[in-house]
């Protein structure tokens, strides 16, 4: 059990119903982990709007976001972050088990296409050393086609992982799937 109290589903009311209503119509119910968020109704909503805003960008879009998100989380060892994408990976995106393996093993070898490697493979540098990013490497992602806007959101998105990340661990959140 998560050493916090979170709202249940069952419990919502006001903003925290509203947004639970808003993530349930679009993923058919809310995770563990989102419910955390229901803490702070705030912060709740501010990680939904992000959520539905990172889910606009179609540059980032479809098995490039659960892939970012399993191997940043393998960064922080959050377990329930790396299997939840893991299963969004098979069951969503219909990728294998051996596919999925190789992913955590090397991101390099993820069955995305060459651009969304390159954006995953910079992500997952700036996560482990952000300090370590260069104008090449902005440059590198242009040359790819992709904005100012998609190289910030996919960091953001990357940075923003790692903090989900952290409040999983620190409050203990049980898998629910």
């Amino acid at each position: 059990m998560s050493y916090l109290q979170s709202v249940s589903t069952q419990d919502a009311t006001g903003d925290v119903a509203a947004v639970y209503q808003e993530i349930t119509a679009a993923f058919g119910g809310v995770p563990a982990i989102i419910q955390l968020w229901s803490v702070s109704p705030f912060h709740l909503r501010q990680q939904w709007e992000f959520i539905k805003n990172s889910m606009q960008n179609e540059k980032l879009s479809g098995a490039f976001q659960p892939v970012m998100r399993m191997t940043v989380a393998q960064e922080t060892s959050c377990d329930y972050c790396i299997d939840m994408n893991a299963g969004m990976l098979i069951n969503m995106f219909g990728w294998s088990m051996e596919q999925v393996a190789a992913t955590k093993d090397n991101p390099a070898h993820a069955n995305l296409d060459d651009s969304q490697k390159a954006i995953l493979l910079f992500v997952l540098k700036a996560v482990k050393d952000s300090k370590s990013i260069t104008q090449a490497d902005i440059d590198a992602l242009h040359a790819l086609d992709y904005s100012d806007q998609d190289i910030f959101e996919a960091a953001a998105m990357g940075t923003r992982m790692i903090g989900g990340d952290l409040l999983s661990n620190i409050f203990h959140v049980e898998r629910d799937f």
